[in-house]
């Protein structure tokens, strides 16, 4: 009994490390993210839906938009309705003459008098206490108008004109960085895949020195030397994976996805052709149309206004007023409150104002001064304007002789991909032949992949070069580089 208690016992652990093996299989697999394979337009597509920087915008321009949809409602009456419950902390008396209707007095046999009987009255002195309690309601209307609600309308305007720009540029900005960190990434996958095929020929060094040194044809000073090499390479390959790792972060929080997103980036298979430039019109072109600037001229026209609107201020201004009180003469609590409207005090107004702020006329009140420091502000704006053109010009024409540069160095480094390519070809030759050693070879494929991928550099460089030029001059992306391919 006891070996079968065992024996059956002995089940349960093996079907429970079975259990937890299973589950740490299905955790690593669902741990394991499938990568995101992704062209360069859907990464900018994503992006845009996306990014929450570009979704706090879109927030802000729509905040804009409703002010400025509803700019009219300040024409809107203010309308106050109030009821009053109150009650008095003494008793007051109220004093007075009460008619007395002499009629009934006069109805017996018919006298000669000169006035009818039922006109007959007579009055007496009364007095009597008033209720405590009150209760009173009343509505009230006004309208302020004034030409600084028409200049604050067209702020309103302006301000959501400026809204517009700033998501533009948001916008723009957003994909001029994706776009850059696109060709970044695929850049750095070529630098560490070159860097990795350097790696395993130095290590085939090692070997080859450690052979030689085993069979006594080399000195232990030259086994030392490959491996010195060896060794300095792996902190470089890891400092570029880690800038790999970095970037890719970078490039997925742009996305608006998990910083730990595995990508699989599509390569440019098109060839990068070379544009034109009219340094002149490419200047002029992009002082006028940076995003930048516009949203600084943007700036301006509202400070502009806002001084208009703070002069609307000081003219005279018309206020309509409405109001109706009712108040109940009666007790509230033992008094029928609709028995007769003569239970109830009524009264009310209609007034036209016109009004002026005599004091905001005096040059050191607070409303000139006001005036003042908006035109200041103007000021400071307008010079800054000037500022960034004038960067702008120079920001652009540095862009173009670098674009020009860069295309130079293009030129260059494609002969000396075409010589590397010789070169490799040639001494593919000499090993079928048995005049070189395979190490040769390898060395001079690696040779050809690095002149490739120095090509590459440029390449990137003069397409980056490009969208920085199409950001500048506030033209889509990829204009220039169409052109290019015309």
């Amino acid at each position: 009994m006891r070996k079968k208690r065992y024996a059956g016992g002995a089940k349960y652990p093996l079907c429970l490390a079975m259990l937890l093996l299973l589950c740490a299989s299905l955790q690593a697999q669902e741990t394991e993210k499938a990568p995101v394979r992704v062209s360069l337009n859907e990464a900018v597509n994503l992006a845009i839906k996306n990014n929450l920087s570009l979704e706090s915008s879109r927030t802000s321009l729509a905040t804009k938009k409703r002010a400025s949809d509803l700019s009219w409602n300040q024409f809107i009456p203010n309308v106050t309705v109030a009821g009053i419950l109150s009650r008095d902390n003494e008793t007051s008396t109220i004093s007075g003459m009460k008619p007395i209707d002499l009629a009934p007095i006069f109805g017996g046999p018919p006298l000669n008098l000169p006035i009818p009987p039922e006109s007959l009255y007579a009055v007496y002195p009364y007095s009597i206490d008033a209720p405590q309690w009150h209760i009173v309601g009343n509505i009230q209307m006004s309208l302020s108008i004034s030409a600084a609600m028409f200049e604050n309308m067209k702020r309103l305007r302006i301000d959501y004109e400026g809204g517009l720009l700033s998501y533009d540029k948001a916008k723009l900005q957003l994909e001029r960085d994706v776009r850059k960190a696109y060709h970044n990434i695929l850049l750095l996958q070529e630098n560490i895949a070159l860097m990795r095929g350097s790696y395993a020929n130095v290590e085939r060094q090692v070997q080859m020195a450690q052979a030689n040194y085993n069979a006594g044809l080399a000195p232990e000073l030259t086994l030392l030397q490959a491996r010195v090499a060896r060794e300095n390479m792996r902190p470089v390959i890891d400092q570029v994976e880690n800038g790999m790792k970095l970037s890719l972060a970078q490039f997925a929080m742009f996305l608006g996805l998990s910083y730990d997103t595995n990508f699989e980036l599509e390569p440019l298979s098109e060839n990068i052709g070379f544009v034109s430039l009219d340094v002149i019109d490419t200047i002029s072109k992009a002082s006028k149309e940076k995003p930048d600037i516009k949203e600084l001229r943007n700036t301006i026209m509202m400070l502009q206004s806002a001084r208009r609107a703070q002069v609307y201020a000081l003219t005279p201004s018309l206020t309509l007023g409405w109001s109706s009180s009712s108040a109940f003469i009666k007790d509230p609590w033992k008094d029928a409150w609709f028995d007769s409207d003569d239970d109830w005090r009524k009264s009310g107004s209609f007034s036209l104002t016109f009004a002026l702020r005599l004091h905001s006329l005096i040059p050191f009140s607070t409303d000139s001064q006001g005036i003042k420091n908006l035109d200041d502000q103007i000021k400071t704006a307008t010079i800054g304007l000037a500022q960034l053109i004038n960067g702008t010009e120079i920001e652009v024409y540095n862009t173009v002789l670098s674009l020009e540069k860069t295309r130079a160095n293009t030129k260059a480094q494609e002969e000396t991909v075409s010589l590397a390519e010789q070169s490799f070809r040639l001494t593919e030759e000499a090993y079928r032949a048995g005049l070189q050693d395979y190490f040769q070879v390898q060395n001079a494929e690696q040779s050809l992949r690095q002149a490739r991928v120095q090509l590459l550099e440029q390449q990137f460089n003069y397409l980056n070069g490009l969208i920085d030029l199409e950001y500048s001059l506030g033209v889509p992306f990829g204009t220039l580089s169409e052109r290019s391919k015309e």
